[in-house]
């Protein structure tokens, strides 16, 4: 069954108990057929925040880099 579209954390959840019910019952996620029930979840978290157009970084805050401006000395956060 095709992944559902959208971006709340609700639909990923969705996503998410979706692919790890096909690897339960068929051993595969897609194509791929992971080894372990761990790895066969993190997959699913990955594919399911790929087609919500997230990533785990900027899921957990993002990563944040300080850097000193060329015209003085106040940090700036990048984000």
């Amino acid at each position: 069954m095709p992944l559902k579209k959208g971006k709340s954390q609700k639909t990923i959840s969705k996503n998410i108990g979706e692919m790890m019910g096909a690897f339960e019952k068929k051993g595969r996620i897609g194509t791929s057929a992971p080894k372990s029930k761990k790895a066969a979840q993190k997959q699913a978290v990955a594919i399911a925040l790929r087609s919500a157009g997230k990533s785990r970084t900027m899921k957990n805050g993002g990563v944040v880099q300080v850097v000193k401006k060329r015209d003085g000395n106040r940090p700036v956060k990048i984000y």
